[in-house]
């Protein structure tokens, strides 16, 4: 590298002149210390460590007394100083290893030294080695050695040595380290982690604003984050300063980049190299169904599909739309084209099952994050918002060749988010409607199969054996099946399994119209009739589990919920499933995890309305999958809220849930059922299991908190309010509002939490639900907390500690203690709210390692904040953000980046209070759309501060549009401050 200051290979050898390296070791990208193995070394006097600091910098070479006093005390030495240079030199002598510091000419030089012995000589070794990699493409590889060579450094290089020498390399090695930071951070940028940077470049500008490469880095990084306002803003902050501080202009490349940024130039959102994965999380998704090995016909149809996606280089998009009735075949279709494409997609294939034909198709801000997992995005980079989501999952899928399966989409509004629509992917769509309105795409309507093509499919699962002696018979066999390819696979797998069967005999049965259905021959019907002949010939055993499993809502079942739902052991419910799926009544989703075709799921909920004997025992399944839900739940909450007694409260269960041992594996558990839980709870709505549905949702309410679920959560916390009023229930009423309340609460909906707060109290306090009431007390005085309502939140939160206390709820008792220490503070009783927030921490120490620890920790430091103890607060809050972090509940930290901020701008210290402002705004915040606001009000106080006027009042007027949207009281203060910095 350029500049690069070179230490040469020092001569190696050990005391006796063996090749073994010596134990000393050296550092100077710091303090400048020595050690001898793990022992640390006595340098001296500042003087004696700049003489050490200057001879391991000479590289090897001998220094002259007069260089080395020049060195160290430069024009005016004392007048003894060659007399002090040796003393220094004697010492050190004694330190050192005999034989590394050498007496030559007058003059001295360190020598034998093992390789690694200086960090300086690994840093040029590793930038070396990251230069090599960088020019080969190894991005990856690059960035992980220049963060190596970067950790090397332990502060300011030379620190506290004494003298011009010491202070030219300082200056040296600081251009240098700073040169490896935008190498570092240019290389970020181009693997696509642009959100990730802004907080970096965001303080590093702040320390050096005259530093150009920086600020363009930050505009482009801005940029790419969706910002464009700031990024500008950087530049016009960046042009004033330089014409204040130096009287010149930004150089080229700055100019260049804001034209670019005004005329949102494309090739600006183009990383050069493709956004890099932890190598923990597939970077390739291969997610296609398995093709039928019988594939039969549809020639056409493959052709002209297949050029179709053949054409994806190069153009915008390639979006091929199949529609067709149920049963014909489409999926099948989708699938053997995309497998013959693969070759043509590198980068992967995605699919998902868009349930478009039941009552509840899929959501496509739940798609998106199943695709963004899929592709490598973590769960906490995974944003709320649909269109967050949607331009995320573009800006991933940005230079990559990925093929999409959307299969079974209801509708275009539904497809229209899940489209890649960038150049080289494409897209394959299945649907029983035809999309006319999805702009751009290639329509195709698909029709039964010809005679031919369903005589030779049938042929091909039977046998040319079985069939060239009944070919009639066969030829009876697929008209009756509507040439159907669903129906005619299902009556061919009956026929080849039982090889006592002639082709007459399973053509006489279809030829009964008893066993037919009148609709085989007309639209979804058809589809109808053929499931009926496979259910007809099912075992008990089988028939039951396929009539139960089909009651379940949700997108798939796990084998432990089947098992519940059907009352019997795991391994006898797998065999069962396992014997569904090889006659095609059932799916096999993932291992473990089993999934109906949308239309098979209502058969087999009519056969288990007209079969099931006793009727009852319908319900009796529901119960037991819900109570199965609800027990696992229940365990999950008592793991991640240690002795709080919720627990004790919820309705009892008959049926037995999972057990944990430890808090990831729950969390992992409730994170993946979360889509099956709600749709549990939504489904035992308006029946006798409403009570038990209701706790399920209160349990899971880490849900909510975490911010992936929240829309969904609040979606079923709605309904079930509504399903608890109609049925006049009045405790689980007052349990789903106060559910509702915590919901709102969340997302920063405050008038909306009162709203449900109120009537969930008086629906509590009459049905004498003491948790409910205690909960709810704490939600009102949190929502008074915003409304800045201090004295009436006292009285809430006090109401709730008494309920606690009665019923020996420590945990949750500690967590109102917080929150009641945050009303004192409002009410100015700064000592008090200290004190009471040490006594809930307190609490929470004692039960454990829990997520309530976390609050405990954030209460605390937002007290000790107001109480101006702030490097107390800092510590509070760095512990909370780790437990945050380690139970998933992504807000939260937010939060706490947000209160760590507000520390550091009390302090004065504006880069770091903007770089914990900035990843609050990547992570979000519990409070919604006001509290970003808050962020945002925050952040450009902190950029004003460092001079960067123009983004500042960028990120004020983004805060003051969504103060008002909010009618929120903090608009004023956005305001004042937008016309305090016009006037300015």
């Amino acid at each position: 590298m350029d500049g690069v200051p070179r230490v040469p290979e020092q001569r190696r050898g050990g005391r006796d002149g063996s090749t073994e390296p010596t134990a000393l070791r050296f550092s100077v990208l710091g303090p400048v210390r020595a050690w001898r193995g793990e022992e640390a070394l006595n340098t001296g006097s500042p003087q004696q460590r700049a003489l050490l600091a200057a001879l391991l910098l000479r590289e090897g070479r001998t220094a002259t007394a007069a260089e080395l006093i020049d060195a160290l005390w430069g024009e005016e030495p004392p007048s003894q100083a060659l007399a002090a240079l040796r003393t220094y030199a004697s010492r050190l002598r004694k330190v050192l290893d005999p034989g590394v510091l050498a007496s030559e000419s007058g003059g001295y030089a360190v020598r034998s030294l093992g390789e690694g012995a200086l960090d300086l000589s690994v840093a040029q070794e590793l930038a070396t080695e990251a230069e090599k990699a960088r020019g080969t493409g190894d991005l990856c590889h690059a960035r992980d050695v220049l963060n190596r060579v970067l950790s090397l450094w332990d502060g300011e290089a030379l620190a506290g040595v004494p003298g011009p020498y010491a202070e030219a390399q300082r200056v040296r090695l600081e251009e240098w380290r700073l040169q490896l930071l935008e190498s570092r951070l240019d290389m970020d940028l181009e693997q696509g982690c642009h959100a990730e940077a802004v907080s970096e470049l965001t303080a590093l500008t702040a320390a050096h604003p005259l530093r150009e490469r920086l600020r363009e880095l930050l505009m482009l990084a801005l940029y790419r984050s969706g910002r464009q306002a700031e990024a500008l803003a950087v530049y016009a902050d960046t042009r004033r300063l330089l014409a204040d501080e130096l009287g010149v202009d930004p150089r080229p490349g700055l100019r260049e980049l804001q034209q670019r940024i005004l005329q949102a130039d494309p090739g600006l959102a183009e990383p050069s190299a493709p956004l890099a994965e932890p190598a923990v999380v597939p970077v390739r998704p291969a997610q296609l169904p398995a093709t039928v090995p019988d594939f039969t016909g549809r020639s056409s149809f493959v052709t002209e599909l297949s050029d179709v996606l053949a054409s994806a280089e190069g153009r915008v998009m390639a979006v091929s739309a199949l529609a067709g009735i149920g049963g014909v075949g489409k999926t099948t279709l989708a699938v053997h084209v995309a497998h013959q494409a693969r070759s043509a997609f590198p980068d992967g294939q995605l699919y998902v099952d868009l349930q478009g034909a039941g009552s509840r198709a899929a959501d496509p801000e739940t798609v998106l994050g199943s695709f963004l997992r899929a592709l490598g995005t973590a769960d906490s980079a995974i944003p709320d918002s649909l269109e967050e989501r949607a331009a995320l999952y573009r800006s991933v899928l940005d230079g990559r060749r990925v093929l999409v399966l959307l299969d079974n989409a209801r509708d275009a509004a539904q497809v229209r988010p899940l489209l890649p629509g960038t150049s080289g992917c494409a897209a394959l769509v299945t649907s029983r409607v035809r999309m006319v309105d999805l702009a751009g795409a290639h329509l195709v309507d698909l029709d039964v199969m010809s005679p031919d093509e369903a005589l030779s499919l049938f042929t091909k699962i039977v046998g040319e054996e079985r069939v060239a002696s009944e070919r009639e018979a066969a030829l009876d066999v697929v008209a009756a099946c509507g040439f159907l390819p669903l129906a005619i696979r299902i009556a061919a797998s009956r026929l080849a399994a039982r090889r006592t069967w002639t082709v007459s005999v399973l053509a006489a049965k279809l030829g009964d119209e008893r066993r037919r259905l009148d609709e085989l021959q007309a639209g979804d019907l058809a589809v109808k009739a053929t499931i009926e002949l496979g259910y007809g010939q099912l075992e008990p055993a089988q028939a039951r589990a396929f009539r139960l499993l089909g009651l379940a809502d949700g997108p798939d079942i796990s084998l432990a919920a089947a098992a519940a739902l059907l009352d019997l052991g795991v391994e006898e419910t797998e065999e069962l499933l396992e014997s569904l799926v090889d006659t095609s009544l059932l799916e096999s989703a993932a291992p473990g995890r089993y999934r109906f075709h949308d239309l098979v799921r209502l058969y087999a909920r009519a056969c288990a309305e007209r079969d099931e004997w006793p009727p009852s025992e319908r319900g009796a399944a529901l119960s037991r999958l819900l109570d199965f839900y609800l027990a696992t739940t229940a365990q999950v909450y008592a793991i991640e809220h240690g002795e709080d007694r919720l627990i004790d409260h919820l309705e009892p269960t008959r049926y037995p849930g999972l057990r944990f041992t430890e808090a990831p594996t729950a969390l992992d558990w409730l994170y993946t059922e979360a889509g099956q839980l709600l749709a549990c709870v939504r489904q035992a709505a308006g029946t006798e299991r409403l009570r038990r549905a209701v706790d399920l949702l209160w349990a899971a309410k880490d849900l909510t908190e975490s911010g992936a679920n929240s829309h969904q959560y609040e979606m079923t916390a709605k309904a079930t309010c509504e399903a608890t009023r109609v049925a006049g229930h009045e405790r689980a009423e007052g349990r789903a509002r106060t559910v509702l309340s915590d919901v709102l609460l969340v997302s920063g909906r405050v008038r909306e939490a009162e709203q449900e707060a109120r009537v969930a109290m008086e629906l509590a306090a009459s049905a004498r639900d003491s948790i409910a009431v205690s909960w709810v007390a704490n939600n009102r005085g949190l929502i008074c907390l915003h409304e800045s309502r201090f004295a009436d939140g006292k009285v809430f939160f006090d109401q709730a500690l008494e309920g606690l206390r009665a019923t020996g709820n420590r945990p949750f008792e500690a967590t109102v203690l917080g929150n009641l220490s945050r009303a004192h503070l409002g009410l100015g009783n700064i000592a008090k709210a200290v004190e009471i927030a040490q006594s809930g921490l307190a609490v929470h120490t004692e039960v454990g390692r829990t997520v309530r620890l976390a609050n405990g920790h954030f209460q605390l430091g937002v007290a000790l904040t107001r109480a101006g103890r702030y490097t107390e607060a800092l510590s509070q809050f760095s512990d909370a953000l780790g437990l945050f972090n380690d139970h998933r509940q992504r807000l939260w930290e937010g939060v706490t980046h947000f209160r760590t901020a507000e520390v550091h701008a009390a302090e004065h210290r504006a880069a770091h209070a903007a770089q914990h402002a900035e990843q609050a705004l990547a992570l979000g915040c519990i409070g919604g759309d006001r509290m970003r606001g808050n962020v945002l009000t925050l952040l450009g106080r902190s950029l004003s501060a460092l001079g960067q006027a123009d983004r500042a009042r960028a990120c004020w007027r983004e805060a003051l549009n969504l103060y008002e949207q909010n009618s929120a009281p903090e608009a004023e203060e956005a305001r004042a401050l937008l016309t305090s910095a016009a006037a300015a």
